[in-house]
């Protein structure tokens, strides 16, 4: 296999394990013994395309607690403001929102490539916004394009703090 790296195939295997873990929620040693050779098998093939560098760089330990304190907390926290949010806008009598397609610029100091799709995803998994894309100019500031269904701010970085909030600080800390 060209370009195959240890490291990032056991680092995928154990990403994959756990997945098979959380979805199965099963201890049973025919069930332990399956995931570790499906994840073996599945992690031979998404090694290179899942880990690019630097292989064990989320298994520590001030990263993953940071990761699941964002998840549980923050994002969560996001989340339930982007619901009242919506339902304050699906139940108003007047239907007067103004959908429109933003480029809010990132952060400048999250350079990382999972970083920057992780603040893609969690910008789309909020109601009412949907990330379109990202790119980079030519400086090599990041921007996201963001469809948001009812743009309350046409300022970039007004509008990038209202969709973001403090979600891509947390990612940065995560990330950096």
């Amino acid at each position: 296999m060209k370009g195959f790296r240890f490291t990032a195939w056991l680092s995928t295997a154990i990403v994959c394990f756990l997945f098979w873990m959380l979805l199965t929620w099963s201890f049973a040693p025919r069930e332990l013994i399956l995931g570790g050779i499906v994840s073996v098998i599945v992690a031979a093939f998404a090694c290179r395309f899942f880990i690019h560098s630097r292989a064990f760089y989320l298994y520590n330990p001030v990263r993953l607690i940071l990761l699941v304190f964002y998840c549980v907390i923050i994002f969560f926290w996001e989340i339930i403001k982007a619901n009242v949010s919506m339902a304050k806008l699906v139940l108003s009598p007047k239907l007067s929102y103004k959908p429109g397609i933003l480029r809010i610029p990132g952060s400048p100091d999250l350079k990382s490539d999972y970083g920057i799709a992780m603040v893609s995803n969690c910008i789309t998994l909020t109601p009412g916004t949907i990330t379109m894309e990202t790119a980079q100019d030519q400086e090599g500031r990041n921007y996201y394009y963001v469809h948001w269904i009812d743009v309350a701010e046409t300022d970039r970085d007004k509008a990038g703090d209202a969709i973001k909030g403090t979600m891509e600080r947390w990612i940065g800390r995560i990330w950096k």
